[in-house]
């Protein structure tokens, strides 16, 4: 049975005081239990996407989360997916970013040659919160050359402006 995207939005579950006290974690893991769930998912971020004055050529999925539905993103669009990872997961060459977490410095990776000058990029992960990740993603790309022309998230938190701290335009499916 096809869900909608209403139906998609009510499996994301809220565990309070998880991983500590005074933090409501959303959990999107339930989407993942339903195929038709998931589909529905990749669908509404592919027809925003393809909504957009501007054509894709790459999807960069965040990790660890956007590597669930970046890679299907990109399959549907036709085109390719480049995961960013956390320092020292990548081979070869690559190219580093540095951004703050609420308990200090971590670095993002991209392989040098995952984008090429002039490329079109979406940017997905399951979660915005402070932007900090995504901004380092936003500047990996643009160390390559390429344009950031969405960053996409299943969840906005609302009071944490992590989208003050973007360049390209922002989509959530919800805020929370």
């Amino acid at each position: 049975m096809p869900f909608t995207i209403e139906q998609v939005k009510a499996l994301i579950r809220e565990y309070p005081d998880f991983p500590s006290k005074g933090i409501l974690f959303r959990d999107i893991f339930p989407i993942f239990h339903h195929p038709e769930a998931v589909e529905c998912l990749v669908d509404h971020f592919v027809e925003r996407v393809k909504a957009l004055d501007k054509t894709a050529d790459v999807v960069v999925g965040l990790d660890a989360r956007g590597f669930l539905f970046g890679p299907l993103i990109a399959i549907k669009l036709g085109v390719s997916f480049v995961p960013v990872r956390k320092r020292g997961k990548l081979p070869g060459e690559v190219v580093s970013a540095t951004y703050m977490k609420e308990y200090g410095p971590d670095v993002f990776e991209m392989q040098a040659d995952a984008i090429k000058a002039g490329q079109n990029v979406v940017i997905v992960d399951d979660l915005l919160a402070t932007g900090g990740s995504c901004k380092a993603a936003e500047e990996l790309v643009g160390a390559l050359k390429g344009n950031v022309i969405l960053d996409a998230f299943v969840i906005s938190l609302a009071g944490l402006e992590g989208e003050k701290k973007l360049r390209a335009p922002v989509y959530a499916l919800m805020e929370c």
